[in-house]
């Protein structure tokens, strides 16, 4: 059979693939929820959901170095990742060995069209239609918006998420209004943090492992701002992990 990824390309794979290798976190976890662990034979080091994942499947390296040849060893019949969390060059060399199915993610629909196209693809249409309806529903009706806000992925330098990224697609659900008008992740000084003036000043869990002691210093900066830690799993992993979303943006 022949499917389309989401970058465009066409891949060839016979039957429900067996074999699947997962170097995205947040995919992992979804095929998992999709039923399908027992399919999963190799993972990354930053595969921590479902808890034990790392014990029970191999690990292949991480997202953005991978070890060949234990690739190799695990006979694949099918590798996901995606265009922004791995290394082009590595899934290149894989592309010419395996059937690769990329995730090209920047919507709540890019999400949704991944879903389906797992389910489609490995033979779970059933659980992946479930899953989807329920997503449609909660975000149907997001929270109440909350005032203009700025998210922090990164300290030194200070990294922000800005359009075109599926974290600022998360703020506008969760209620905030991005200040950060340019694309992807550009860096910021302290002085125009300051001079940008949000209302609420989101640090993020991950990547860069903001803790409260975090907080003192910026709030220190933007004294009226409501600095926040805010868990990136919910506003950055794009699969199952969207089913938490409504509960914890509406608490927020």
């Amino acid at each position: 059979m022949e499917y389309l990824d989401q970058l465009k390309r066409s891949i060839s794979i016979t039957n429900p693939p067996q074999r699947i290798i997962s170097l995205v976190p947040s995919q992992t976890e979804l095929l998992v929820d999709l039923g399908l662990e027992e399919r999963l034979v190799g993972v990354t080091k930053f595969c921590v959901h479902p808890k034990g994942m790392k014990k029970r499947k191999t690990i292949v390296g991480g997202t953005k170095n991978y070890r060949i040849e234990v690739i190799e060893s695990l006979k694949p019949d099918l590798i996901i990742g995606n265009k922004e969390e791995n290394e082009q060059s590595g899934i290149e060399e894989l592309m010419e060995k395996y059937p690769v199915w990329m995730s090209d993610i920047y919507t709540l629909e890019d999400s949704l069209d991944m879903i389906g196209s797992f389910g489609e693809m490995l033979g779970v249409e059933e659980k992946a239609e479930e899953m989807i309806k329920q997503l449609n529903s909660d975000f149907a009706l997001p929270p109440a918006k909350k005032g203009t806000a700025i998210y922090l992925i990164w300290k030194d330098p200070i990294m922000v998420a800005g359009r075109n990224t599926f974290i600022d697609e998360m703020m506008d659900f969760a209620g905030f209004d991005n200040l950060i008008r340019t694309s992807r992740y550009p860096q910021l000084t302290s002085e125009e943090l300051v001079k940008l003036n949000p209302e609420y000043l989101l640090l993020s869990s991950e990547p860069f492992p903001f803790k409260d002691m975090h907080i003192q210093y910026f709030q220190s900066i933007l004294p009226k701002a409501k600095v926040r830690l805010v868990d990136g799993e919910i506003f950055s992993w794009y699969g199952s992990r969207l089913l938490s979303a409504k509960e914890y943006c509406g608490n927020l």
